[in-house]
């Protein structure tokens, strides 16, 4: 019955992908792709199944008919939605939405750069990640858990796609963008027992795109209920730097690229600036980029018409100049 209920819920979210997206930015990304039907992460179900089970939900948070913002709770079936070009280069990126760990926000920060990044050759997977309030065995690690599946699962299928499976990228944006530096710096912890061939493979991606991300759990700094969240109000300073990526930079993350606007208000630049001078202080390649003006949330829609808006060309130079995408 859940597995019914899940294929009518997600029916409803991926053949729904067609509208046009608002702005110049996004309307590039309106012209192909559709979004594909879902791609379990898990062959047995997601490990540490709380019980009751989370009963998944979508709201609708868009009051104009010609703009989705959809954001799925209660996420009981980790998976990917896959954006495949006309013409594939053999880059891929893993999408990882925000949604502050307590939804994940699907369309504007899934959809719409899956769009984009499949009209430029790149496939796109938009990974719908479990989330820690949800009361998972895996606790604040639940969400690298799919992280880390989802990226030895790319590999593991790379042929099945047309692939190279040493050019898969991740993107995250604001709690997704934690996430993104968490997969990035500890992609080698052991967040789940290993359950078929694909784990075998790396979870290292191979760079590293933070977008207004949440990244410091230090009070003030952090997201409020990301934090609350991932690792409760009340938590101490050892768990905090255990999920602040800043703290767990590993000898060999990859390449990052870091953006954010100055004036955000949900998720303080310090998060951006703290990321990028941990990987400075270790002499790591990371490509920053900071903007007066946007705000939080932006994505592609909505940050038509300002100057942030060309933030995708700005990652895409610099990640053909990587042979990235």
């Amino acid at each position: 019955m859940r597995s019914d209920r899940r294929s009518l819920l997600v029916a409803g979210l991926s053949l729904s992908g067609a509208w046009t997206t608002r702005g110049s930015a996004g309307s590039q990304a309106s012209v192909a792709a559709k979004p594909t039907e879902p791609i379990a992460l898990w062959p047995h179900g997601a490990p540490g199944m709380p019980d009751p089970a989370p009963s998944e939900r979508i709201t609708e948070r868009s009051t104009d008919p010609s703009f989705k913002d959809r954001a799925v709770a209660a996420i009981a079936e980790p998976r990917l939605v896959v954006f495949h070009p006309a013409h594939a280069s053999g880059a891929s990126v893993l999408l990882m939405p925000g949604g502050g760990y307590r939804h994940v926000v699907v369309d504007k920060e899934g959809y719409e750069m899956g769009r984009w990044l499949a009209a430029r050759g790149i496939t796109a997977f938009v990974l719908f990640y479990r989330l820690p309030g949800d009361g998972w065995a895996a606790g604040p690690d639940v969400a690298l858990s799919d992280a880390q599946r989802a990226i030895r699962l790319i590999r593991n299928r790379a042929d099945e796609w047309g692939l190279d499976p040493a050019r898969v990228s991740a993107m995250g944006f604001s709690a997704g963008g934690h996430l993104c530096a968490d997969l990035a710096t500890r992609f080698d912890h052991g967040a789940y027992d290993a359950v078929d061939a694909a784990d075998t493979l790396s979870a290292r991606p191979d760079s590293a795109a933070c977008i207004y991300p949440v990244i410091s759990m230090e009070p003030g700094i952090a997201h409020a209920g990301s934090r609350e969240l991932l690792i409760g109000s009340d938590a101490g300073a050892e768990l905090e730097r255990a999920h602040s990526p800043d703290q767990t930079v590993p000898a060999n993350p990859p390449p990052f690229f870091l953006l954010h606007a100055e004036d955000d208000r949900s998720v303080p630049v310090e998060n951006t600036l703290r990321m990028r001078a941990a990987l400075k202080a270790r002499d790591l390649p990371v490509e920053t980029h900071l903007f007066e003006s946007g705000g939080h949330g932006f994505g592609l829609g909505k940050a038509a018409g300002k100057p942030v808006e060309v933030w995708p060309e700005l990652w895409l130079s610099w990640a053909r100049t990587r042979n990235f995408a």
